[in-house]
């Protein structure tokens, strides 16, 4: 299906040097707000306690938060979670405080604001060494899918193509890590699901951009095209599927940045930053190191073999 077809290919490998250029500041920048501001972990990774109240009227946030900010938990996160009435409070670690004193202490404070005393579902606490366990596992989980996907990639193509294809994917964790490390936002368990989602979703789209690149190299009324030709004409001829499928992605996870909540943000807007970025990387960051690392076509024609006759 396709929206649309440009017929003459335009020219990105041109640019390839400047786009490479441009992926290289990004991606020091975000190391550098990693490695000096660092991520703002959310309670499950540094423990806490983690509290959820039922209200029989939609509860104003503002206030809750300001009688957090009372008794010392300003770092507290205060959010909507299922629907307007319930509201989830999550407390970072207070060394010796247990989850009890913790709870007593935030539903007398709500109590002295609101004329409606909710109702306390749920009090959890989640221990340091329980984060320190998710926080590990999650690393672990980056990096086999990082192994996976450069298996793949290096037995369905070839190995240039696999270490390009990673190395544009790295680009987009770093640069969705970079972001939430540079404004703080919290990163918690749904964020590095989201991580883990836009490495997938990524290399699906280098994936697609390779296929047309060996499908180019392999078809015998192109053989004059050079490589950056056929790089060219790879990323244009699938220009259209691009739009499509990002696009409607795209308006489905923006429905979820704007409708889906405090429970769902920082989720919905680590795939919105990996979509944009994914885009960019999978077409102008991929492609161009596929170039630089010596891609030809002889690399996809097999050369044929002539068989001797055997003599009678």
């Amino acid at each position: 299906m396709e929206l649309f077809r440009i017929r003459k290919d335009i020219p990105f490998m041109k640019r390839a040097l400047i786009f490479n250029v441009i992926s290289l500041v990004t991606f020091l920048l975000a190391v550098l707000f990693l490695f000096t501001r660092g991520l703002h972990l959310s309670v499950e990774f540094t423990g806490g306690t983690v509290m959820e109240l039922a209200y029989k009227e939609a509860p104003q946030l503002e206030p809750i938060r300001g009688a957090m900010e009372k008794i010392g938990y300003a770092d507290a996160i205060v959010q909507n979670f299922g629907s307007s009435k319930d509201v989830m409070i999550r407390v970072p670690n207070r060394g010796t405080e247990n989850s009890a004193k913790v709870s007593e202490k935030v539903m007398s404070s709500i109590a002295s604001i609101s004329s409606s005393k909710p109702e306390l579902r749920r009090v959890e606490f989640v221990g340091p060494q329980v984060g320190k366990e998710l926080a590990q596992d999650g690393a672990m989980a980056l990096l086999v899918v990082i192994v996976g996907i450069v298996a793949y990639l290096a037995i369905r193509f070839e190995w240039r193509f696999a270490v390009s294809a990673i190395i544009a994917n790295l680009h987009d964790v770093v640069i969705i890590l970079g972001f939430f490390a540079f404004f703080q936002w919290e990163f918690s368990l749904p964020v590095l699901a989201a991580v883990l989602a836009v490495l997938g979703y990524s290399v699906n789209e280098s994936v697609v951009v390779f296929d047309r690149v060996r499908e180019t190299f392999r078809n015998s009324r192109m053989r004059g095209l050079s490589v950056p030709e056929v790089l060219d004409h790879a990323i244009t001829s699938t220009i259209s599927r691009t739009i499509i499928t990002h696009g409607s992605t795209q308006i489905m996870v923006l429905s979820m940045l704007i409708f889906g909540g405090a429970t769902l943000h920082y989720f919905a807007l680590a795939l919105t930053i990996g979509i944009c970025f994914g885009i960019y990387s999978s077409v102008l960051v991929a492609a161009p190191l596929v170039m630089w690392l010596g891609v030809s076509r002889e690399q996809f024609i097999k050369a044929v073999v002539k068989k001797e006759e055997a003599v009678v």
